[in-house]
C-alpha cells in the first residue's frame, strides 16, 4: 500500500471520532434532532472529520509542488464540507447560498494558510539564525 495512502487512512481513523463528539456537543445547544437527523450529522461529521485529517497529508507529499498540494488540500476540504452541510441541511440547496458559502470557506482557508506559512517561515529564520550563531 502506498505509504501516503496509508497515513492518510491512519491519520482519518485516528481523528474521524472527533466529527460526532462536536455533533454532540453542538446538540446541547440546538433545538431536538430527530434520529434520522442525528444519525446523519453523526456519520457526515465523521466522514468528514476522516477526511479532513486525512487530507493533511497532502502537505507531505514532496514529489508534488506547494500548488498542486494546495489544489488537492483546498479541493477535498471544500467538497467534503459543502456536501456535509447540504446533507445535514445547515445550508440550502440554491447557487446563492453555496456560493455565499464558498466566499466564505476560501476566505477562512486561505487567512487559515497564510498565517500557518507564515508563522512556519518566522520560526524557521529564528532557527536558523540560532544555529548560525552556534556554528561560529
Amino acid at each position: 500500500m502506498n505509504k501516503h495512502l496509508k497515513n492518510f487512512l491512519h491519520r482519518g481513523l485516528i481523528f474521524g471520532g472527533f466529527g460526532p463528539i462536536v455533533v454532540a456537543i453542538i446538540a446541547l445547544f440546538v433545538p431536538p434532532m430527530s434520529a434520522k437527523q442525528m444519525f446523519t450529522a453523526i456519520i457526515s461529521t465523521y466522514l468528514l472529520a476522516f477526511l479532513h485529517a486525512g487530507a493533511s497529508v497532502f502537505n507531505q507529499i514532496e514529489e508534488w509542488s506547494m500548488l498542486k498540494s494546495l489544489t488537492c488540500h483546498f479541493g477535498l476540504l471544500y467538497f467534503a464540507y459543502v456536501i456535509c452541510y447540504l446533507v445535514n441541511t445547515w445550508i440550502a440547496f440554491d447557487v446563492k447560498t453555496i456560493l455565499i458559502f464558498t466566499l466564505i470557506f476560501a476566505v477562512i482557508y486561505f487567512t487559515v494558510w497564510i498565517t500557518v506559512v507564515t508563522t512556519i517561515k518566522l520560526t524557521s529564520r529564528k532557527l536558523n539564525s540560532k544555529l548560525n550563531v552556534m556554528n561560529k
